[in-house]
């Protein structure tokens, strides 16, 4: 499996993504593109799949009403998907891509709808963390 470590890793160079982190015994690297708000994403190269993974905010569980327009705004994501931790208050993007076929351009559309995710819906996560404008 070391050269899926090396094959990912060279994809994300070419990217230009900025690996502030990689640990090949782990098989896992952490990136950072604070203008498009990636922030410490992990990226776990396992045997036959390729996880990201982007911590995003605490959740509110008083506010029930977050879960449910979680889950609506799933069915329009490109790739990935909103999810929970075991506790339900930590939400997270998610994706998962096979590995055996991995390419560059897919890997960078599962990383670009995260920054679409965001860009586009970071006025609704402020109001879920209490946060917003209003």
């Amino acid at each position: 499996m070391q050269d899926n470590f090396q094959t990912v890793r060279s994809f994300l160079i070419e990217l230009d993504h900025h690996i502030i982190a990689e640990d090949e015994d782990s098989q896992i690297f952490i990136i950072n593109d604070e203008d498009e708000g990636i922030h410490n994403m992990v990226i776990d190269c396992e045997d036959e799949i390729l996880i990201i993974e982007q911590y995003i905010m605490d959740l509110d569980t008083s506010r029930v009403d977050i879960h449910k327009q979680l889950l609506q705004k799933n069915r329009e994501i490109l790739h990935g998907a909103f999810a929970l931790d075991d506790t339900g208050t930590k939400l997270f993007f998610h994706d998962t891509l096979q590995i055996e076929n991995l390419d560059s351009n897919e890997l960078e559309g599962s990383i670009n709808s995260l920054k679409m995710l965001l860009a586009e819906y970071s006025g609704k996560l402020l109001d879920f963390a209490g946060m917003s404008e209003a």
